[in-house]
């Protein structure tokens, strides 16, 4: 099976399209190359070097070049108009920086290929990293690098025991500095050139505008990214100045936020102060007055929320998010609503260790991650279904079956720590020796009041049900608390509190609260046997002001055990978090 197909190599004339020569990575099913194919495959890379380091030495020829001319040039430039001039130091400004990310996109590429086509190495490699850098305890395994020794001295820890730990602040294990950058900088290389390759135009001058704070791209480029076109100033952190300064940009072809539930968040923002932002366009602040471009502004947002995106930026292409956990639902809103019409694409799957999974199929919907065998340490725990659960043991990422269900373990370096992260994929395909996945679901995340475990996948299946046979509803946000929280099942038996927040209804009837306990009945038998009996109390839906879920995300990001890339959690477990969104309750 193949994702993803070999250009045709050629000449180019922009050269940020020697991306799409770059990198490119088919998925396979585990063992279907032949060693035919690997030959062939080996040939290629042997091969492709050469042409990736002549399109730089081209690069270094023009410039040297264009420095021997310098003086005669230096008379000409001054009789040019001072646009012109400009516009001539953009656009060399511009191939340089592409020719240096082609360039180190190449190089990572064939860092990935030769990594995973020997994925034990690599992971045996990555261990070996890890217990060198161990202090404490554990420093003697660093004479080691027997897997099973090194599982034998470091049992499990489980993320929600991790999460019960708040004084220290650090939730999961913290990648040391140095893997955590190589880690985020790959994804970040392989990332960029992946999505020019299915959108050869994101990455053209004006093309690009982040719109929050925080990047998608896990590694920072101070100096190419705005030579690549990025709209947005680097340092730049002010929400509103960031959207400003992409509503002036008519011509953006790529929008950019840190997570999907903060794109939500400012296109809310967005339709809320329409008037006082086309105002700041057509007076100027920042830059020169458009008046012609605030009543673009005006007559896009009169239209309504329904392909918004579209009408303020014709040209927009693809909508890059970072997936951190909890980042469906907001997807599917933005998709139905502000950006109908447009791709997604999260250039990888991040925790709070560090990146753990490359996206580099931007053309498959719903996120394919390729899992990395590098540092840090990945294993995988096959995730049984009740009692089975606790005899299994976790297998490295070359033993991986298609089909199956993982859940991540992680491996500090520093504390040697081997934590399960609670997030469950999927094995999909295989890319050499190393798994292909889909995120699943966040086994933390799951409700149960008298040990009926509704997983967080199962809800979200069942609250989409009864959406959908809610008139005009649109689900925006939601989260789960259990009454045992709030303390709101006294007198009554314990049951779920639903706190949503909707698109196209302002009033819920009790008729349509009622369906989303009808739903779960049905996707759940161990929650309908409970209901039957009486033992757990009908689930209780409650309808949000506009903002409410922006007002939660605000006070998790206040707390100083808040994972970075920040999840969006579906089940709160700490009273304060539920009561922001009990407070903000119209209906």
């Amino acid at each position: 099976m193949s994702l993803s197909s070999r250009c045709v190599p050629g000449t180019v004339s922009n050269p940020v399209c020697i991306f799409c020569e770059a990198v490119t990575v088919p998925i396979l099913q585990t063992g279907e190359r032949s060693p035919e194919q690997l030959a062939d495959l080996h040939r290629a890379l042997r091969a492709e070097p050469g042409s990736d380091l002549r399109s730089c030495l081209e690069m270094l020829l023009l410039l040297l070049f264009l420095l021997l001319l310098l003086p005669p040039l230096a008379v000409l430039w001054q009789r040019q108009p001072q646009d012109v001039r400009l516009s001539w130091l953009v656009g060399l400004q511009h191939r340089v920086a592409a020719a240096t990310l082609c360039w180190a996109a190449a190089w990572q590429r064939r860092r990935l290929e030769q990594s995973t086509l020997h994925a034990g190495q690599s992971q045996q490699q990555a261990l070996r990293w890890c217990l060198q850098g161990a202090r404490g305890p554990h420093s003697p395994l660093r004479e080691t690098t027997d897997i099973s020794t090194f599982r034998n001295h470091l049992p499990l820890t489980k993320a929600s025991q991790a999460q019960e730990e708040e004084n220290e602040g650090q939730l999961l294990p913290s990648t040391s500095p140095q893997y955590y950058r190589e880690a985020s900088l790959q994804a970040t290389l392989l990332g960029l050139a992946a999505l020019n390759k299915a959108y050869p135009d994101v990455l053209a001058p004006g093309g690009t505008a982040c719109v929050t704070p925080m990047s998608p791209w896990p590694h920072p480029l101070p100096w190419p990214w705005p030579a690549l076109g990025q709209v947005s100033a680097p340092g730049a952190k002010h929400p509103g100045v960031l959207l400003l300064k992409a509503l002036r940009s008519p011509g953006l072809r790529a929008l950019e936020a840190g997570t999907a539930a903060e794109l939500l968040d400012v296109f809310s923002g967005l339709e809320a102060d329409v008037e006082e932002l086309a105002e700041a366009i057509a007076a100027g602040n920042p830059g020169p007055p458009l008046p012609r471009r605030a009543a673009e502004l005006r007559e896009a947002l009169e239209q309504g929320s329904r392909g918004l995106a579209l009408r303020l930026w014709p040209k927009l292409q693809v909508v890059v998010t970072l997936d951190a956990g909890g980042q469906a639902e907001a997807v599917a809103a933005l998709g139905a609503l502000w950006c109908q019409g447009l791709a997604f694409f999260s250039p990888a799957y991040a925790a709070s260790g560090g990146v753990v999974g490359l996206n580099l199929w931007p053309e498959q919907p719903g996120g394919l991650y390729l899992l990395p065998p590098g540092a840090p340490l990945i294993e995988l725990l096959p995730v049984k279904e009740g009692a089975q659960e606790e005899a299994a043991s976790p297998v490295l990422l070359a033993e991986a079956q298609k089909g199956e269900e993982y859940e991540l373990v992680l491996t500090d370096n520093t504390s040697l720590t081997r934590c399960c992260l609670g997030d469950v994929v999927q094995v999909v395909g295989a890319y050499n020796q190393c798994p292909v996945v889909r995120f699943v679901r966040r086994l933390g995340q799951a409700l149960s009041v008298r040990g009926e475990d509704i997983r967080e996948d199962m809800f979200s299946e069942a609250l989409g049900r009864a959406v959908r046979q809610w008139p005009g509803a649109k689900l925006l946000d939601h989260s789960c608390v259990e009454s045992s929280i709030l303390d709101s099942s006294e007198g009554s038996a314990p049951h779920y509190e639903v706190f949503v927040a909707l698109r196209g209804l302002r009033n819920l009837s009790e008729e349509n609260r009622d369906k989303l306990d009808h739903c779960l009945q049905e996707v759940s038998p161990r929650y309908k046997s409970l209901r039957f009996w009486g033992s757990v109390g009908p689930a209780r839906v409650h309808l949000v002001a506009q903002g409410a879920f922006r007002e939660l995300r605000a006070a998790l990001a206040a707390c100083r055990s808040s994972p970075f890339p920040p999840e969006m959690p579906r089940v709160l477990r700490h009273r304060h978090l539920a009561q922001c969104l009990q407070r903000r309750v119209v209906s």
